[in-house]
């Protein structure tokens, strides 16, 4: 039983320049509380024939979190183009975020990114070289995640563990499987797409909490944004 939930992922500032930083607004359900914080991370994957060349743009703890239902925006600096061999900086990549509880990661959410090069060139000779970044444009296609969970050990107690299940029982009567959010999926690799997901109707922010002191402990941090459509 996952006691962190992510319920919606919106990406903003999309399509940008590649030079932007990356910004997520999201969206989670907390069923029981935590005594330690929650890491989130964001990774972009320099080159598919290298995992060493991984860029960890950004690690933040975010805690402590509260019972219900809370929002954030999550922002990161763009990849040090200077660390992507040069084949490889145009073209398709993948963007993970993942979240992860004492060290143990819960859920991973991934997204193609395609870079394209913004003024024409000669399709023979290919694009100037060394690829000015100011030049490149990224976009990620925010209505094509993928989602992977992972059981973790939680180590909470009885008493917690329990309020956590009636916490999820009352998730799994409402909007949460309805359609509305992320879809449980147990699928093990970033390549295969959970079948559900999609366009989504835009859920309930009446109890959405912003997260406490984020912005002032974390720099990349926001409060959380106005109410609006879901993307997942």
């Amino acid at each position: 039983m996952s006691l962190v939930n992510v319920v919606g992922m919106l990406v903003l500032d999309n399509p940008c320049a590649f030079t932007n930083p990356f910004q997520f607004e999201i969206t989670f359900d907390c069923l029981s509380p935590l005594p330690d914080d929650l890491e989130w991370k964001v990774t972009y994957v320099s080159s598919a024939e290298d995992s060493t060349l991984d860029q960890v743009l950004d690690e933040v703890m975010v805690g402590p979190v509260p019972v219900g239902t809370n929002k954030f925006v999550l922002q990161a600096d763009p990849p040090d183009v200077s660390r992507i061999p040069p084949s490889d900086v145009l073209g398709v990549t993948v963007v993970l975020v993942t979240c992860s509880y004492k060290d143990a990661e819960f859920c991973r959410v991934g997204y193609y990114v395609n870079n394209e090069y913004s003024e024409p060139y000669d399709e023979e000779q290919g694009p100037p070289n060394p690829i000015d970044p100011l030049k490149v444009q990224r976009t990620i296609l925010a209505d094509k995640p993928r989602v992977t969970r992972f059981p973790i050990d939680w180590n909470l107690g009885a008493a917690a563990a329990s309020h956590g299940q009636q916490q999820q029982q009352q998730q799994q009567q409402g909007s949460f499987l309805g359609g509305s959010g992320l879809p449980p999926s147990s699928d093990p690799s970033f390549g295969s797409p959970v079948p559900s997901l999609g366009a989504a109707s835009t859920p309930s922010d009446a109890g959405a909490t912003p997260l406490p002191g984020a912005q002032q402990a974390h720099g990349n941090f926001k409060g959380a944004a106005e109410p609006h459509q879901m993307e997942m």
